[in-house]
């Protein structure tokens, strides 16, 4: 393996056998999220969205671009998929708004799962960029504090950042003034720790794919020189 530094790393990002893949599925993993996030689901006791089943997934993308590729590549990832959601939103509410052919009865079903609130769209819209930044500038920092070691610290610990800073944003810009504070406080913490919950679960299958890429990649970036700022396009 590689400890290169990551920005070196990130102009090779071509070279890499799995990269390309990673990130397509992770651009369509968002992208259904969103998609599906309409449906309301009872499992057992719990009462959870689709969004919630799929999102989430999302962070464990950022873990493994950061921990395997860097903060480069994990930046390149995060606007790309800021993107392809902001596409999404906008033409989601184009597609809606324009009027329907005489005689198309699905207009009201076709509202329902492409039509958003523009408020949701941009609290979705801050809360992932500023979510999964987070998420990622904690792993990058704390491996470089663990010398690489112990993964599942970085883990876990970006994703009680990314999340709580997801959240918060998400139920502020979402939510202020539709409810009294304690409903936004329960709602907050309730999807908080679950997603931070569905993380934890996860650990053992994210450990599978860091461990399969920087063995199939020779690859295990280091941010010692990184440019953490994230709108810095691409790479150096």
């Amino acid at each position: 393996m590689t400890d290169k530094p990551a920005a070196a790393q990130a102009r090779d990002l071509r070279t890499y056998r799995h990269f390309d893949l990673l990130l397509a599925v992770f651009i369509v993993v968002l992208l259904i999220s969103n998609l599906v996030g309409q449906k309301i689901c009872q499992i057992g006791p719990f009462v959870i969205s689709g969004a919630q089943l799929l999102f989430p997934i999302t962070y464990i993308f950022g873990d493994v671009f950061t921990e395997v590729y860097g903060y480069a590549a994990s930046r390149r990832a995060i606007w790309i998929g800021f993107l392809a959601n902001t596409l999404l939103a906008v033409m989601g509410l184009i597609t809606v708004w324009l009027p329907p052919a005489p005689g198309w009865p699905n207009q009201q079903a076709f509202a329902t799962v492409f039509y958003q609130i523009p408020r949701l769209i941009v609290a979705s819209l801050v809360a992932y960029w500023c979510g999964e930044f987070t998420n990622s500038f904690t792993l990058a920092k704390m491996k470089l504090w663990t010398g690489g070691r112990m993964l599942w610290t970085r883990t876990v610990g970006s994703t009680v950042t990314g999340q709580f800073v997801d959240t918060v944003i998400l139920v502020l810009i979402g939510f202020a003034g539709t409810a009294p504070a304690s409903t936004l406080v329960k709602l907050a913490a309730s999807a908080y720790f679950g997603k931070v919950a569905y993380e934890v679960a996860a650990t053992p299958v994210t450990y599978a794919v860091v461990g399969f890429l920087k063995r199939s990649e020779g690859l295990d970036a280091f941010d010692y020189k990184s440019d953490f700022n994230p709108f810095h396009w691409g790479t150096p």
